[in-house]
């Protein structure tokens, strides 16, 4: 495998590639299940409604645009894509078992194939830090989604509580990656994660990022578990 760094997308296509079969089980076990809650706490601030169209980019296996679905009750219409085709192969076989109507579809975040303004709702989980260029990539979510949408990101942030820093910087270095590796065989995939995990701009620098585009207002954050994710609510301009 290369260098694994968003500067690098094969890098990170060919990861996620490899630890796709053990990927649901995998986050499971890391996260101790904490990832769900998060998952659907971005659903209810995305204050979704019947009808809507949503674009849940990175979706990786699918979870997150099936919760989406499941709160739309058969109106609107759901959106997954990620530049995986492995991920989205296991996406695509569960939706097949669960007889779900979410469509998933190869893209990339940062060169999205949608019209401008397609979406009311524009997701993002656990995907924006390994892009190559975030400013760009969330121009692109500003640009498919409505005036007066909403862009829902939920990524990974570091801690500010001194002990739960501590905590979390000793599980992310020490468990996280021996972990993760031996679960899914691919050891380095799961050091990239702490790296990258511990590097990407959280908070207010996050916030920053966002406002830079000029697509959006009303940008605000919630820390969840003290920090170690964090949950981004952002509007387009009308």
């Amino acid at each position: 495998m290369n260098q694994l760094t968003p500067q690098n997308p094969s890098s990170i296509q060919e990861m996620f590639s490899l630890v796709s079969k053990k990927y649901d089980l995998t986050n499971s076990i890391l996260s101790f299940g904490i990832h769900h809650r998060w998952k659907k706490k971005l659903i209810h601030e995305s204050h979704f409604k019947k009808g809507d169209h949503i674009l849940d980019c990175a979706t990786g296996t699918g979870d997150l645009a099936f919760l989406f679905e499941a709160g739309l009750k058969n109106s609107g219409k759901v959106i997954g894509s990620d530049f995986c085709l492995p991920m989205l192969e296991i996406a695509q076989a569960k939706a097949k078992k669960m007889r779900s109507q979410t469509h998933f579809e190869w893209a990339d975040v940062m060169d999205l194939p949608y019209l401008d303004h397609s979406f009311d709702i524009v997701s993002i989980s656990f995907g924006i830090r390994n892009v190559k260029n975030t400013q760009k990539a969330l121009s692109e979510l500003g640009r498919v989604v409505k005036p007066g949408g909403r862009i829902l990101v939920l990524e990974f942030g570091q801690p500010q509580i001194p002990w739960i820093a501590y905590l979390f910087n000793f599980y992310s270095k020490w468990i996280l990656p021996r972990m993760g590796g031996w679960i899914s065989g691919q050891p380095q995939a799961y050091q990239y994660l702490k790296n990258s995990s511990a590097t990407f701009p959280c908070g207010k620098d996050f916030l920053k990022i966002a406002e830079s585009t000029g697509f959006f207002s009303n940008l605000s954050y919630i820390p969840l578990h003290f920090g170690i994710a964090y949950l981004y609510r952002i509007q387009k301009k009308s």
